[in-house]
């Protein structure tokens, strides 16, 4: 006699949920080797993110800004609701960055 159980409900999962590494293990070692997800394609505000998240940032980084001025090479070290803190404690506006990249 085989016994029914009940069905499980799950929802579908659509698309690359992207909120874990990716991490390769190779063949011939079983060295661990973590990749960097490039920050194209991204936001401002979520390169932002990525970048204070992230397990190298301790409590500086270095930064190649796209301003609406020009591009400029900052180190920041945090930041609030409207700004970027430099480490020369200088107040950059969110509003007047176009692009941010890891340098």
């Amino acid at each position: 006699m085989e016994k029914k159980l009940p069905k499980v409900y799950a929802n579908k999962i659509e698309g690359k949920a992207g909120n874990n590494e990716d991490i390769y293990y190779s063949h011939n070692s079983n060295e661990e080797r973590r990749v960097d997800v490039p920050l194209k394609g991204k936001n401002v505000n979520q390169k932002l993110n990525e970048i204070f998240n992230s397990a190298n940032y301790v409590y500086k980084a270095d930064v190649k800004l796209t301003l609406k001025d020009g591009v400029v090479n900052k180190r920041i070290v945090g930041r609030n609701a409207t700004h970027l803190i430099t480490i020369d404690n200088e107040l950059i506006s969110l509003t007047d960055i176009k692009d941010i990249e890891k340098s």
